[in-house]
Parts: C-alpha cells; sequence; structure tokens
C-alpha cells in the first residue's frame, strides 16, 4: 500500500521545489548529503543514480565493436565543472576494464566500486576540468525496471538502450536526468554494418574494412536517452523542414510492413505536434525499429526514438510513434529533475496518443478520456507512484488522465498556451511537478492547488471538470 503524499505535503518538505531545476553549464543544486563527489546525485527513489559534486557539459565518445567477439573499445574525454572543491568525484560506470585515466592532462586514479567508478585526480578541482577515460572488454545489460537494457549483444550487432539507467554499461557517464550535456559520438564497425546513435548524422568513412560513423547531439542530452544501435538496417535518410531526417527499420523485418510505414511517417507526426505543444525542439529527426524481441518497449532516445518489434504487427502503428516523439518536447527537452516526477514524460506523451487518435478522424480525446476514467485505478498516485511504479498504468494512464482534466478546467486556450509556454520556457532545461502547477496558475490566473491534489496525489476518484 502506497502513502500518499499532498501537494501541500510535498512542497513543505522542499520535495517540489523548483531550484533543482538547471540549465547545462551552470551549477546543479543537490542535496548537501550529495555534494563532494558523493555516489548520487540526490534522487529519493534511486539514490545511486548520478554524482554529486560536478556539472558535465560534454561528452566525446570514440568506440569500436566487434559484433563478432563483442568487444567494446571506448575512449570518452569529458568536459565538466566542478560545483565544489572535488578530491575525487564517481562516475557511473558498470565494470569495462580501465587502461587510462587522466585529469586535466594529468595521469589520475580510477577504481572500480560496483558500479561506480571512483576517480581520484593528482590535484583538487576546481573549475572547469576534463577527463580522458580508456577501456575495453565485454559490455553486460543492465537488469533494470523495463528488463533488458544497457548494452545488449545481438545477432547481427548490438542495441543500447534503456531506462531510468542505460548509459553506463559503455561508457563513464553522470547517469542521471539532471545532469544533461551535449555528444559527439563516433563509432567504428566492421564494414558493411550500420552504427546509428542520436542527433546530426555526421557521415561516415571506411578504411581496412571498417567504417566508423559519426553523430553529433548539440542539444543537452539526458544521459539515459543516449542510444547505440550497429547492425543491418535499411536506412532512409534526407531532409524535413530543413533538418536532417533519418529512419531505421530491421533489415530481418518485412520490406515496406508496418515498421517501414510508420517510420515514413515520423515528420507527419512531428509536424502535427509541432502544432500542439510548440516548436520542434531539435535539429534532426527520426526513428529505428530493431527486431531483437528483448526489446520490448519503445523509448523516446533523444531526436531519434527506439522501438521494439512488438509495435509493428498490426496494420498502423503511428500511435507509438505520436507517443515517442511527444516525448522530444516532454521528456527530452524538458527532463525531470527527479523520477517521482515521471508523470511529467509519459502522461502527456500517453495524451499526445489521444490528440493523434483524434487528429487521424478516430476516436475523440473526450471518449478516450471517459474510458480510461471508468476503468483506472485510483490506488496509486501518479505524481509519486514509488520506484517500482514509474511504469505503471498510474503514470501514463492516469497521467493523462490529469492532463485532459486539466484541460476541462482550464479551457482549450489557457491549456494549450499552458503547454506551449511549458516547452518554450523550459526548454533544454529540467523541472519538477511543482514547476508545471505553478505555470498553470500562473497562466490560467487561478489556484489549482486543490485540482493538482486530487489528480495527482490522493487515491480516490476525483471529480471530472465541467468545461
Amino acid at each position: 500500500m502506497g502513502v500518499r503524499k499532498s501537494v501541500a505535503a510535498l512542497t513543505a518538505v522542499g520535495l517540489l521545489a523548483s531550484a533543482c531545476t538547471s540549465p547545462v553549464g551552470l551549477p546543479i543544486p543537490v542535496p548537501d548529503s550529495a555534494k563532494y563527489g558523493a555516489d548520487g546525485i540526490g534522487d529519493p527513489y534511486f539514490p545511486r543514480y548520478g554524482n554529486g559534486g560536478y556539472d558535465v557539459s560534454h561528452y566525446d565518445l570514440k568506440m569500436r565493436y566487434a559484433p563478432d567477439t563483442d568487444q567494446l573499445a571506448g575512449q570518452v574525454v569529458i568536459t565538466a565543472t566542478a560545483t565544489t572543491p572535488l578530491r575525487r568525484f564517481n562516475l557511473d560506470f558498470t565494470g569495462l576494464p580501465i587502461s587510462r585515466a587522466v585529469v586535466n592532462g594529468s595521469p589520475a586514479q580510477a577504481r572500480q566500486e560496483g558500479a561506480e567508478l571512483v576517480v581520484t585526480p593528482a590535484n583538487e578541482l576546481t573549475g572547469a576540468f576534463t577527463v580522458e577515460i580508456d577501456y575495453a572488454g565485454v559490455p553486460k545489460p543492465i537488469n533494470s525496471i523495463l528488463g533488458d537494457g544497457g548494452w545488449l549483444h545481438t545477432d547481427d550487432g548490438a542495441i543500447a538502450l534503456g531506462q531510468p539507467e542505460s548509459a553506463s554499461s559503455w561508457f563513464p557517464v553522470n547517469d542521471h536526468p539532471l545532469d544533461k550535456a551535449t555528444y559527439d559520438l563516433a563509432i567504428t564497425v566492421p564494414e558493411g554494418k550500420a552504427a546509428l546513435s542520436n542527433g546530426v548524422p555526421e557521415g561516415s568513412t571506411t578504411a581496412d574494412g571498417w567504417t566508423t560513423w559519426s553523430w553529433a547531439e548539440r542539444t543537452p542530452m539526458a544521459p539515459y536517452l543516449t542510444t547505440v544501435v550497429i547492425g543491418d538496417y535499411r536506412i532512409t535518410s534526407g531532409s524535413h523542414k530543413n533538418l536532417p531526417i533519418l529512419t531505421a527499420v530491421a533489415a530481418s523485418m518485412p520490406e515496406g510492413g508496418p515498421a517501414d510505414a510508420a517510420m515514413a511517417r515520423t515528420g507527419e507526426v512531428a509536424d502535427f505536434l509541432e502544432t500542439q505543444f510548440g516548436p520542434y525542439p531539435f535539429q534532426s529527426y527520426g526513428g529505428i525499429a530493431v527486431a531483437d524481441t528483448r526489446i520490448g518497449y519503445a523509448l523516446e532516445t533523444q531526436s531519434r526514438p527506439v522501438y521494439g518489434p512488438s509495435f509493428f504487427r498490426g496494420a498502423d502503428s503511428t500511435w507509438v510513434v505520436a507517443h515517442e516523439l511527444a516525448h522530444q518536447w516532454f521528456g527530452d527537452s524538458v527532463s525531470i529533475g527527479g523520477w517521482q516526477h515521471i508523470w511529467l514524460n509519459e502522461g502527456f506523451a500517453t495524451y499526445a496518443e489521444w490528440l493523434w487518435e483524434e487528429h487521424t478522424g478516430n476516436r475523440p480525446v473526450q471518449s478516450q478520456f471517459d474510458e480510461v476514467y471508468r476503468t483506472m485505478d485510483w490506488s496509486i498516485p501518479t505524481g509519486d507512484p514509488g520506484p517500482a511504479n514509474i511504469f505503471s498504468g498510474a503514470v501514463y494512464r492516469r497521467g493523462s488522465l490529469a492532463v485532459h482534466a486539466l484541460r476541462l478546467e482550464v479551457g482549450d486556450d489557457a491549456f494549450f498556451t499552458i503547454l506551449k509556454t511549458w516547452t518554450a520556457e523550459r526548454r533544454n532545461n529540467t523541472a519538477v511537478t511543482a514547476d508545471f502547477i505553478a505555470l498553470a496558475e500562473r497562466v490560467s490566473g487561478r489556484s489549482l492547488r486543490p485540482f493538482f491534489d486530487a489528480w495527482l496525489f490522493r487515491t480516490t476518484q476525483p471529480p471530472v471538470p465541467n468545461p
């Protein structure tokens, strides 16, 4: 049985304080217990996720992967800023052997402690610093709430994917959404294999039987939104609204089938969502349909979502494209400041499915709301579901109910102004539930605390607002 926390109670203890948001490049405020290089950024749901004491601004990754032996060799150069003097600091990393660690050009000590890499530089760090780490070995999956994630060896290559953590299985990282950064990725694979990732494609070069694929994500990205997909894929590339668009479908999936059809509508779906949420927030569009049945989910990996094969067994799969592309605004551009606030991602992405259904001439949003409202289990609070329930119906379905109830409460004009203001003011940033409540009150000119308390935190069915 979960413990209900009301808006008032959460505000009183500071769990909804907007101070935990931070743009990339500025110090990230964290609890005192998480400072001074601690192995945890202060997330109450996952205390060991992320690390305190510094803020990463950029990762430069160079990797070489041999699918036949599952050997991954990598070098990462991390550019960061110490937010407090550091005699040591931690990175999240799940155990590939380290061959070299250098901080600010000088050799550093690096030792593995479980899923943490503890780095001790030659000198105390203040201000900006760089870390270089070389590593190699056979990466291992991470078993998370979603199932197998992290680096997964496949029949034709590999897939690096997962939530709430996955990046730490293939490179040293500050693995929490609070520490967003930009990325350069260069991935070398055997000639003939594709190596796909986030951001703007910067081409490929081939020499001596190996091909290096280069990618650049210049918009800040949370670590769990990084991906690498290696293997045999049908790639379609071009431009959309003067930005590159690249989609890929596993070669083993039927050519011209549901996956190809859904990926081909990526630009169309993004354009519709732009009318609802505001300007598209990234510099590239795309999507990747994988064939590995271990990927039983789709994930909003930034600018290029990855879709598992189970979504392409019907005639029309664009609803899941609408869900994952909605995350580009809600979750990727505006990221959560802690995992208890995940309804800000999933509630809005699920609501985007409803908007898309109505837009394409299927069920009206109101009828979808009515159906879910009648069958909803209200026992788990959306705004504080507990670590085990961050991917439950309380977050997705009840979250979407709360979104539509807000629309009924304040009216369409105020509602869509709230959404577009949210994505504009919080772009490239992080936020928590209290930030959204404050914005909704500011835009609507109304006190909405009782409304949000009922729809997000109580464990009884709330009354539907009269529009």
